[in-house]
Formats: C-alpha cells, sequence, structure tokens
C-alpha cells in the first residue's frame, strides 16, 4: 500500500493526533515540511491519501510552498485520492476549488461548539452527534467551493468543515493532542495576544488549559471517526 502525504508547513505544526492513529493502524505515511531542503513533492503519485496539516500563514499569502500544496490537493482531486485538510489545508482545499478565503467573522482561539447540518453525509464523517467542541486557532476562514456540501457551523463562523466526494475539509484542529496545544500556547504570538481583548471568541491560555483537559477526550474519539472514513475512502481500513 502506498503511504499517506502529510504536508506540513512549520516547524510546529506536526502531524500530532494524526501521527498517532496513522501508527496505530498500521498505515504508513511520509511527513513532508515546507520549509525543509526536500520541501514537498512536486507529483502525487505514489501516494494513498493526502493529508494537509495548519500553519500560521494565509492561504492566499505569495509563499510559492502554498501554490505547491495546491497544485498536490488539486492532482489528488483530480484521481480521487481522498484530501483530508485541517484549518490552513482546508482553506487551501477550498483556495483550490474556487472558493474565497478571508478574514473569518470573528476569530476562534480555543475550544467551540460547532453544530452539525443534520444530513445522512455528516452522519458519515462525524457520527451521530448533533454537536461537538472542536478546538480552533484560526483567524480566517473559507467560502463553500461549488458543488460541496457545507456539514457543520459554530457561533462565530459559518462554514466548520464541507465534503466534497471523498475529500474532506475542516476550519478546526481535530488532529491536536495536549502537547500541540501547549506548544502553541507557549509560544509568543502578538496577533494572539491582541485578539484576546477585542473578541470573546480568543479565550485566554488559562481557559484553553481547563477546557483541554474537559474536551480533549471526546475530540479524539471524533478525530478517529473523521480518520477512519478519510481512511477507508483511500483503501487504507476496511470501512
Amino acid at each position: 500500500m502506498d503511504p499517506v502525504l502529510i504536508l506540513q508547513f512549520m516547524d510546529n505544526d506536526g502531524p500530532a493526533y494524526l501521527g498517532t492513529w496513522l501508527q496505530r493502524c498500521g498505515i504508513a505515511s511520509e511527513v513532508r515540511l515546507a520549509t525543509a531542503s526536500r520541501g514537498f513533492p512536486a507529483c502525487i503519485e505514489g501516494y494513498s491519501a493526502l493529508a494537509v496539516l495548519g500553519g500560521s500563514m494565509s492561504a492566499n499569502d505569495g509563499l510559492p510552498f502554498l501554490r505547491t500544496a495546491q497544485s498536490l490537493i488539486e492532482q489528488a482531486m483530480q484521481r480521487d485520492i481522498p484530501v483530508l485538510g485541517h484549518c490552513l489545508g482546508g482553506q487551501l482545499m477550498a483556495r483550490t476549488l474556487g472558493a474565497a478565503v478571508a478574514a473569518s467573522p470573528a476569530p476562534e482561539v480555543g475550544w467551540h461548539s460547532m453544530e452539525c447540518v443534520s444530513s445522512a453525509l455528516t452522519q458519515d464523517w462525524f457520527g451521530p452527534a448533533a454537536t461537538h467542541m472542536v478546538f480552533q486557532w484560526h483567524y480566517e476562514a473559507f467560502d463553500l467551493p461549488a458543488g460541496s456540501l457545507r456539514l457543520a457551523a459554530s457561533r462565530h463562523c459559518p462554514n466548520q468543515a464541507f465534503a466534497l466526494g471523498p475529500h474532506l475539509a475542516l476550519q478546526f484542529h481535530v488532529e491536536v493532542d495536549a502537547a500541540k496545544v501547549e506548544l502553541w500556547l507557549s509560544q509568543h504570538d502578538g496577533q494572539y495576544e491582541r485578539s484576546q481583548r477585542e473578541h470573546d471568541s480568543v479565550h485566554p491560555p488559562s481557559r484553553i488549559r481547563q477546557d483541554t483537559t474537559r474536551c480533549l477526550l471526546a475530540q479524539t474519539r471524533l478525530a478517529d471517526w473523521v480518520y477512519a472514513r478519510w481512511g477507508s475512502n483511500a483503501g487504507l481500513i476496511s470501512p
């Protein structure tokens, strides 16, 4: 079986729980870091699925590796190789499909309730629960591409996920584990500090740590469900 390709944009934004899940399922993966000497591959051939992680840059920035990521997303979609985007990754999927990425109606940082659209497709991707507490860290958000189906919304951001065939774009970070949350909180981020003063949707570190203790296990179960559906679409595991 060909490995899963994981696109990582920043040194501190590794696969986290996605990597744990792949390893537990015995699925081979290859992580490629945008800023490393090898960078991203030019071609999707030889990979069974594509996962695109998050990053602090905008999907609209003129960074060459963002356009390479979009090229890989487009190649994968043309070949029905399942694509899964986390936050920036979901925004790049939307942009590749012709939808806009712009400032979120309100930024979201911390744990927020997400309301699922009532549909069989939503249950296929997210399970039977109507709401989920999910981890957010974004200042921009995607519009819905033509032909896609919106799966979820939050109070501050109406487009939390869309599906198109075997592909899923997420605005939230279903891949985080406790170590990744703590790493992000430990770093100086001027935009985060300013946004805390301006938006109640941007939570302070103390609240995020408390909510992580309370909410992470349930999101991990959601991640298991999401990754299983994506993996079964790619033929990596049995449906």
